[in-house]
């Protein structure tokens, strides 16, 4: 009977886990570049007091053997990287990615961080930053006499200095993919790391190498369905309780074994 009491309490903290995961997806269902995450689950060992095929007579076996289950775990909480909505803003430092890719930010501690969020802004010196003054990696400036800002489907950065000027090029965006790229380390700030799972950036401009192309004055929105993790926070929810009734009818039991005469 204890058995029970512990198979139904990893199947309540699975689903702890499963609300937690879908509670982070609705938190940022207005962040730029989120990408949701899904909670997968495991069974634990078995207990087998009868091995599946094991004899049971001088010509018979046992064809399916006696095993009982203990439980379960969380296994991973996967990223899906589905590219989100775009939205439309006519910022000229806004920038979306039509495809995979990141952009790649340099951050505090010197290492790179790699995010879909392309709300860029200008610094004091003119270099672009995101919101969080990180700068963007290749380094660009634009310069203070700009009036406008060109940036092309592959990444190259113009600005108009005068109204008869000729654009002048300042800079060019590259973008990094990875091979898995559900293996990078989600550090906040909308920005990720890369692991030994992610395996190494495979730079290039937008457009090769399976990267997607740019989009001035557009965002890539959030890409978590609300729909879908209402249903899913429905069925978390059911599951939660159906193992804490579990919990119960196993208490009631053992109750009903130690009340004997």
């Amino acid at each position: 009977m204890i058995k029970s009491l512990n198979t139904a309490a990893t199947g309540m903290q699975a689903q702890q886990a499963n609300m937690d995961v879908i509670s982070n997806n609705l938190a940022n269902t207005s962040t730029v570049g989120f990408k949701k995450s899904r909670a997968e689950f495991e069974d634990l060992l078995y207990h087998t007091s009868k091995e599946p095929g094991q004899a049971t007579g001088l010509n018979s076996i046992s064809p399916t053997g006696i095993q009982t289950g203990l439980g379960v775990r969380t296994a991973a909480v996967t990223k899906d990287f589905e590219v989100g909505h775009a939205m439309i803003t006519k910022n000229p430092l806004d920038i979306a990615i039509g495809g995979s890719g990141f952009f790649q930010i340099q951050t505090p501690d010197g290492q790179i961080g790699y995010t879909r969020d392309g709300q860029f802004k200008k610094d004091a010196t003119g270099k672009i930053t995101d919101k969080n003054g990180n700068l963007l990696l290749p380094g660009i400036t634009l310069p203070a006499e700009a009036t406008g800002i060109e940036i092309s489907q592959t990444g190259e950065v113009k600005v108009v200095v005068g109204m008869t000027d000729p654009p002048q090029t300042v800079g060019q965006i590259d973008l990094a993919n990875f091979i898995n790229p559900a293996g990078l380390k989600s550090v906040g700030r909308n920005l990720f790391v890369q692991t030994g799972a992610s395996g190494q950036p495979i730079v290039s401009r937008p457009g090769l190498q399976g990267t997607g192309y740019l989009s001035q004055g557009e965002v890539e929105g959030s890409n978590v369905s609300i729909v879908d993790e209402m249903v899913n926070m429905i069925t978390a929810q059911r599951a939660y309780e159906t193992n804490a009734k579990a919990v119960q009818a196993a208490d009631q039991m053992l109750q009903s074994t130690n009340n004997l005469r």
